[in-house]
C-alpha cells in the first residue's frame, strides 16, 4: 500500500486482478485463491479504497446492449481547458477522457443506448467552447 507499506505488494496486485476481472466476487473466494483470510482481504481492500487505488466498483454492460465508441478530440489552437475536459467527462454517456500530447489533444471513452444517442453526445462535445473537430470510431469487437 502506498502510503502505508511505500507500494503494493504481490498480493495486493493479486487481488486487484481478480477484482478487475469481477468486482462482485466474495472476500471468502479471494482469500481461498490466495491462501489469506476473508478479514485480511477485507483490510486490504478497505486500505487500497482509502488510498484511492480502487476508485469504484462498476456494471459493465455487455458488448451486445451498448454501442461503445473512441471520439479523438482536437482543439482550436491555445484553447487546451481543463473545463472544457471536465465538462466532457461530466457528460451522460461518457465513461473516460483522457488528455493526449501530440496531435490528438484528447480521447472520450463513450457508450450509448444507440447510434443515435452516441450522436447526440458526440454533438454535444462538438458545441462546446474550443472544441476544434471530433473524429470517432466505433468500437466493433473487444479484444482484451
Amino acid at each position: 500500500m502506498p502510503s502505508k507499506w511505500g507500494a503494493l505488494d504481490e498480493v495486493d496486485l493479486k487481488i486487484l486482478e481478480i477484482l478487475k476481472k469481477d468486482g462482485r466476487r466474495p472476500f471468502v473466494e479471494i482469500g481461498r485463491a490466495l491462501g489469506l483470510s476473508e478479514g485480511a482481504v477485507r483490510r486490504r481492500v478497505k486500505l487500497m479504497l482509502e488510498e484511492g487505488i480502487i476508485k469504484k466498483f462498476t456494471v459493465e454492460l455487455g458488448r451486445d446492449f451498448v454501442v461503445n465508441a473512441v471520439s479523438f478530440i482536437y482543439f482550436e489552437k491555445g484553447e487546451r481547458s481543463k473545463d472544457t475536459l471536465q465538462k466532457i467527462a461530466e457528460m451522460e454517456n461518457v465513461e473516460t477522457v483522457y488528455e493526449l500530447t501530440g496531435r490528438i489533444d484528447a480521447l472520450a471513452l463513450i457508450s450509448a443506448r444507440s447510434i443515435s444517442e452516441l450522436n447526440k453526445c458526440i454533438d454535444e462535445i462538438r458545441k462546446l467552447e474550443g472544441v476544434k473537430a471530433t473524429e470517432t470510431a466505433v468500437i466493433l469487437r473487444v479484444i482484451r
